[in-house]
């Protein structure tokens, strides 16, 4: 018999070489690498060249693909205009509307082969930094700076961002958060890019699909609703009196708990070191003690862990990253899991058209005229 499961919990419904989760263990990994090992040693365009081909890139074909970030990162006069005439539109929205336009301006838009697939992938992966950045200059009034190839990914993102050149602590701290929020297995808009790209649609359109999925509540948006709780409330009191308020409402607390993890979600492990790292850097701390104390009260009052958006919050904060950006910038890491994933899907077709249990009225209603209804 079929097994109907409400919002697929524990279906399986994909072989995949790209990630694997352990909820039980706490236990994330890329390719067979463990995210802990990726955080301490690994540059994020290695995590993207290994998401993407199965193995770490050597140095020949690491730079090559940092040399293809850089020359691709430039987006279309069109796509830049758009950028300008929006500035009060909610960025999630301008980010999936924008690469959405991308598949219109791509010189192999028609060309669906595989190979072409991945040079899409790759400006795909330049072009989406270029887009946050650019509509968070423009919609402040400031002129777009130009990326620098001499940085990093991660580093290109906060100079074009910020327009000052970050240093090497603000950089790596950056290019971790990127690496931990690269893949993360079947979550919801990985599912809908691979739903997309399982009808032989283009590539930009299932990432398209991606965002759509991103954009929701439920899914990507908790690390905003986190520093929001937290600027709120001020101070350690304050915020510890409004969390107990929640839990006693019964109110779901942005940050805490996770469809998979049963335990430390890993990610959360290096993002509260992160978190006060940078705190103590910036004049933050009292963001990363005040988050400590409350992950410290959910945990005793509910058994609830800390997943990878309660520490992003005041890490990205931080990093003087705008609040309202803190779900593209999900996106813009995300781009080399939801990329990784519909090349897989390519390259190992079938169509995804799962069936649904009928709980609707019995089959073989008869036919009442409109003039007796």
């Amino acid at each position: 018999m079929p097994v109907t499961q409400a919002g697929l919990e524990g279906i399986v419904a994909a072989e995949s070489n790209i990630c694997f989760i352990d909820g039980d263990e706490g236990l994330l990994s890329y390719q067979g690498f463990n995210i802990h090992t990726l955080a301490e040693k690994a540059t994020f365009e290695e995590v993207i060249y290994l998401l993407w081909h199965g193995n770490l890139p050597k140095q020949s074909e690491l730079d090559a693909l940092k040399k293809d970030l850089a020359r691709y990162r430039p987006i279309p006069k069109e796509v830049i205009d758009f950028l300008g005439q929006v500035p009060k539109a909610p960025p999630m929205d301008v980010l999936r509307t924008a690469v959405s336009m991308l598949g219109v301006y791509d010189p192999k838009a028609r060309d669906n082969s595989i190979e072409a697939s991945v040079e899409k992938a790759t400006r795909l992966m330049a072009q989406i930094a270029t887009i946050v950045t650019t509509f968070d200059r423009l919609r402040n009034g400031r002129p777009v700076v130009e990326g620098d190839p001499n940085l990093s990914y991660a580093g290109n993102f906060l100079y074009t961002l910020t327009g000052n050149k970050p240093d090497e602590v603000m950089e790596h701290v950056f290019d971790i958060a990127l690496i931990l929020h690269a893949d993360h297995e079947l979550n919801a808009s990985t599912f809908a890019a691979r739903v997309t790209a399982a009808t032989l649609s283009d590539i930009h359109s299932a990432v398209t699909s991606a965002i759509g999925a991103l954009k929701g509540p439920l899914h990507g948006g908790a690390n905003e609703d986190v520093i929001r709780m937290l600027l709120e409330a001020g101070d350690e009191k304050t915020a510890l009196a409004h969390v107990q308020d929640m839990l006693a409402n019964k109110k779901k607390i942005a940050g805490f708990g996770h469809r998979v993890y049963r335990t430390e979600d890993p990610r959360a492990t290096h993002l509260r070191a992160l978190s006060e790292e940078l705190g103590r850097r910036t004049g933050h701390l009292n963001l990363y003690l005040t988050s400590k104390k409350i992950e410290e009260t959910i945990k005793q009052q509910k058994g609830l862990n800390a997943n990878v958006d309660f520490y992003s919050a005041s890490t990205y904060y931080s990093l003087g990253i705008p609040i309202d950006l803190f779900t593209p910038i999900f996106a813009v890491s995300r781009m080399s899991g939801w990329t990784a994933h519909i090349l897989e899907q390519y390259r190992n077709n079938r169509l995804i058209r799962p069936r649904a249990e009928y709980t609707g009225k019995p089959v073989g209603q008869q036919w009442v005229p409109i003039s007796a209804r």
